[in-house]
């Protein structure tokens, strides 16, 4: 059985941690999180072992950055990057209650989390965080680092741009384009293509304001719609 480290012990990583556990498909080894106040202690019954620049300690770890931030995850690949861990070295997780079609994928380091349903040629980046019950349609796109939460809803070939942020049953309009970095409020009806780096909220959803993307494609980590960004 091979054996996981989760990146971030915050309330993604819990979530992730219960759904393996239904699993029995890794062995669960422990969390790395850089707050130091959680170091030695037991998060659900598994040890913080440490920080994330000590990654390069557990060479026969694989690993799942757990963030509910895409700015935060990027940040995540890149201190296992300085430290000698590659790509390669990160797992996929969907969850039991998945539904997915084998015209769909899934990248390297995504976590797709109970009653999500991905319907046909679906195709989901690297690093991707996808919320309980949300629905992707026929040739959907979703890019590297972006966040989905609970009930989200895509029509069909919606593009997802690198490292945005649906809110908690955003609906998105068949083939409309969010830009990369973008955050949509929960509740929106989005009808039209977003630019990248904006805040859009309302029925129809609408601008309320201009962000700062602190990495190029992502999300701010402010920006988290209360969702525990670690």
């Amino acid at each position: 059985m091979p054996t996981l480290l989760l990146l971030g012990a915050g309330g993604l990583a819990r979530e992730v941690l219960a759904s393996l556990r239904q699993t029995q498909e890794y062995r669960i080894y422990g969390f790395l999180d850089d707050d130091r106040g959680l170091h030695g202690t037991m998060v659900d019954g598994v040890p913080v072992l440490g920080g994330l620049g000590g990654a390069a300690k557990y060479p026969r770890c694989s690993f799942l950055a757990c963030a509910g931030s895409g700015t935060v995850r990027a940040g995540m690949v890149q201190i296992l990057a300085r430290a000698g861990v590659g790509e390669e070295r990160f797992a996929t997780f969907i969850a039991p209650g998945v539904s997915l079609t084998g015209s769909c994928t899934v990248g390297a380091g995504s976590i797709l989390l109970a009653g999500t349903v991905l319907t046909a040629a679906v195709t989901v980046g690297r690093h991707v965080a996808v919320m309980p019950n949300c629905t992707l349609t026929h040739d959907d796109v979703v890019e590297d680092y972006a966040t989905l939460t609970a009930g989200v809803c895509l029509g069909g070939g919606v593009r997802v741009g690198a490292g945005a942020y649906l809110g908690m049953a955003a609906t998105v309009r068949q083939g409309v384009r969010i830009g990369a970095g973008t955050v949509v409020g929960m509740g929106s009806a989005v009808l039209r293509d977003l630019p990248g780096g904006q805040t859009w909220a309302g029925v129809p959803a609408r601008e309320l304001k201009r962000l700062q993307t602190t990495l190029p494609g992502t999300v701010p980590a402010a920006a988290t719609d209360g969702k525990d960004p670690r």
